[in-house]
């Protein structure tokens, strides 16, 4: 696969305020289209500034419907919870129905979690709109190097994951694949290796996303390069 189309931007803040503006306009036309924007959220420094701004806007947010991408099997009010984060800085400050907000029953165990979830994400494919960071390591959402997957499956139960806590629950490539807009935000110099190997065609879990439109926005310390 080549490596996506991408923007870069002087630091973090200017990659949120852009995936904001991007996100609204994404949710204008998945709106427009059929009365619903259905948009999977990520976790991660940069997502949360980007959730902050949202927060900020106006949008028609009874039409909202929020997914989450992976989920730390942690206590359901746990700070480390990826549904804590978003909650905190989006979704506890904006009029999206609670219904619509779906998350991931992590605390229930990776297993009873993935079942569960995967039923509801194969409710709502495709999604309109979906976020993704990307760690040190060249993971995304919680699909680590060296794990392996079935590939047939919606979500998956993932243990020994490399970072604290071991257990979780992702959804899987194809999943996250099934959009009609891919947007990747990352930030930060410890990205400059995992994307150099990107680029060179290393098999990074997060090259295993292969969505037709994929963008990714990054700040000159994650790629100092200039094209």
């Amino acid at each position: 696969m080549s490596f996506p189309d991408y923007k870069i931007f002087k630091d973090g803040t200017a990659v949120a305020e852009d995936a904001c503006q991007r996100i609204l306009v994404a949710a204008e036309k998945a709106m427009a289209k059929h009365g619903a924007f259905k948009i999977v959220l990520a976790g991660g420094t940069t997502p949360e500034a980007t959730y902050r701004e949202l927060a900020k806007q106006e949008s028609d947010w009874s039409k909202w419907h929020i997914y989450i991408g992976d989920e730390r099997c942690l206590p359901v009010d746990d700070a480390e919870r990826n549904s804590v984060m978003a909650a905190r800085s989006l979704t506890d400050h904006v009029a999206i129905p609670p219904e619509q907000i779906y998350l991931i029953d992590a605390e229930k165990g990776a297993e009873t979690a993935a079942i569960a979830y995967a039923k509801i994400v194969e409710a709502a494919l495709p999604f309109d709109m979906v976020l993704l960071g990307m760690g040190e390591d060249g993971h995304t959402a919680s699909l680590f190097p060296g794990h392996q997957h079935d590939l047939n499956e919606t979500t998956h139960a993932v243990h020994n994951a490399p970072k604290p806590p071991s257990d979780r629950i992702s959804l899987s490539a194809s999943a996250l694949a099934n959009t009609a807009e891919l947007l990747m935000l990352i930030t930060g110099a410890g990205k400059q290796q995992p994307l150099a190997q990107w680029r060179a065609g290393e098999a990074l879990p997060i090259a295993t996303i292969n969505a037709n439109n994929t963008l990714i926005l990054m700040d000159e310390a994650a790629w100092p390069e200039s094209d």
